[in-house]
């Protein structure tokens, strides 16, 4: 990806210049490339709320350098310094329910905190900017590591599909479910991808098809309907996709428009692989029925998006006043449809409860 499109980054206090978490706003792009810089919890949330920065993982990271931004007192008691800390990480985890990484970087600033004792306390922002920039490049690792382990699966493979983005703009860079095929095209063998539109905000047709070309790999942008009718001419070898929650027994909650894929490939006989770090399951939640689903602005799917493509209301009205909308963020791929689950730490194929649960054995074995 361009150094000019990296998707978050962290710029410490400096005398009078606060700090800031600057990301790339997605909702402009292809557009135009233009970066917000984010100096309060205010700004970051919203940011949050209106994809600015958007992609479990990379929602995780800047969740995570948006806790530094909290209004300490270093004049403060201990307890209260804390305190303000914690309401930072209480009001962050409120800005999107359904990507687990939001809630995991969280939970990991918040066991900073707590591990923080009175006569060390004011060594505390610093060690937080260390985690979060932890966060920030164990991501990086993570996601190359998922796509030399799903690199395999694809290396038959001509023509693949995805669906919504997730490559370097929806992580520290590299991407889930784009990782497969930027290792393989570095490698010498360059897929051509079909990348769904992803309604009602696009993300396949501006986002995706915008890095891939970035990348200089071939990519066709095709609408959600046309999924079907591409894997019955044959023109479809897998399907690939990220995931925003990963349930114990493998369901997997991915950007709405999913769950039909994978039971128009399982019909068609094209392998369905779900690429996401460890990180992104939820192993407290039993199945996907439990997985709690968004519900984004009905102004989303009643507009069209605007000229300049941002992800807001400034387009005409595409649907009737009087029609009422629907408007979830995601949907639940049962774990029977997918061929396999690829994390940094290998692959889960035919996931189930079992299968799953020796994964995350097989970790805490080795480590």
């Amino acid at each position: 990806m361009r150094t000019d499109a990296e998707t978050i980054r962290y710029r410490p206090a400096a005398g009078e210049t606060p700090a800031a978490v600057d990301l790339l706003d997605q909702t402009r792009i292809p557009a135009e490339l233009v970066r917000l810089e984010c100096t309060d919890l205010a700004q970051l949330h919203d940011a949050i709320v209106r994809l600015v920065v958007r992609g479990a993982p990379a929602i995780g990271i800047a969740a995570a350098y948006g806790v530094t931004l909290a209004p300490t007192d270093p004049a403060s008691s201990p307890d209260a310094i804390r305190q303000c800390y914690y309401d930072a990480i209480e009001y962050l985890a409120t800005s999107r329910p359904t990507a687990v990484n939001l809630f995991w970087a969280l939970n990991r600033m918040r066991g900073i905190i707590e591990t923080t004792d009175d006569a060390a306390i004011g060594d505390l922002p610093r060690r937080l900017i260390e985690e979060a920039r932890a966060i920030h490049e164990e991501d990086r690792e993570m996601c190359r590591a998922m796509g030399r382990n799903a690199a395999p699966l694809l290396r038959d493979a001509k023509t693949v599909l995805t669906h919504c983005n997730a490559g370097g703009l929806a992580t520290a860079q590299y991407g889930t479910a784009l990782a497969p095929i930027y290792y393989l095209h570095e490698n010498g063998h360059t897929l051509n991808v079909y990348a769904d539109e992803t309604r009602p905000l696009m993300q396949g047709a501006r986002l995706t098809a915008w890095e891939l070309s970035q990348a200089g790999i071939p990519v066709t942008v095709c609408t959600d309907s046309m999924a079907g009718s591409l894997m019955q001419r044959g023109l479809i070898d897998a399907v690939i996709v990220g995931s925003d929650r990963i349930a114990e027994n493998g369901d997997v909650a991915n950007k709405i428009g999913t769950y039909p894929l994978a039971v128009i490939a399982r019909y068609h006989n094209v392998p369905f692989y779900v690429v996401a770090p460890t990180n992104t399951f939820d192993l407290d939640l039993h199945s996907g029925d439990l997985i709690p689903i968004e519900q984004r602005s009905e102004d989303e799917v009643r507009y069209t998006l605007g000229a300049n493509s941002a992800v807001h209301a400034e387009g005409r009205m595409a649907v009737p006043r009087e029609a009422s909308v629907i408007n979830p963020a995601f949907d639940v791929t049962p774990a029977e449809l997918v061929a396999a689950i690829v994390t940094e730490q290998g692959v889960i194929e035919r996931p189930t409860r079992e299968k799953v649960q020796q994964h995350f054995a097989a970790i805490t074995n080795a480590t």
